[in-house]
C-alpha cells in the first residue's frame, strides 16, 4: 500500500539528511533522504543546507515514491525510519 504525503520536518544537520514523514492510513512513517542522495536526484552537488528545503518540494514526488517503494519493502516494525541514500537511487 502505498505512503501518502505528510508533512516536512527539514534538514538535519547532524545527520547531512533531509526529514519529513509521510501516512500509513493512521499511522505516522518517519522518512529522510541523505544530501547526497538528493543531489544526486538534483544533478548538482555540495547544496547549501539552507537550500534543502526549496530542492526537496521540487524533487518531492521522486523522493516520496522512493520512501513508499523502501516502505512496501521493509518489515513491519514499529518506529520504522524509511531512510533513502545513494543505493536506493539505482532502482
Amino acid at each position: 500500500m502505498p505512503l501518502s504525503r505528510d508533512r516536512i520536518i527539514g534538514h538535519d544537520l547532524e545527520r547531512l539528511a533531509f526529514r519529513f514523514t509521510m501516512m500509513r492510513e493512521d499511522e505516522v512513517v518517519h522518512c529522510q533522504i541523505s544530501d547526497a542522495a538528493m543531489d544526486e536526484l538534483a544533478g548538482m552537488q555540495g547544496t547549501e543546507s539552507s537550500a534543502r528545503q526549496a530542492q526537496f518540494l521540487s524533487l518531492r514526488e521522486t523522493i516520496e515514491r522512493l520512501a513508499s517503494d523502501i516502505y512496501d519493502e521493509a518489515p513491519r516494525v514499529q518506529g520504522y525510519v524509511v531512510r533513502i541514500f545513494m543505493r536506493h537511487l539505482a532502482r
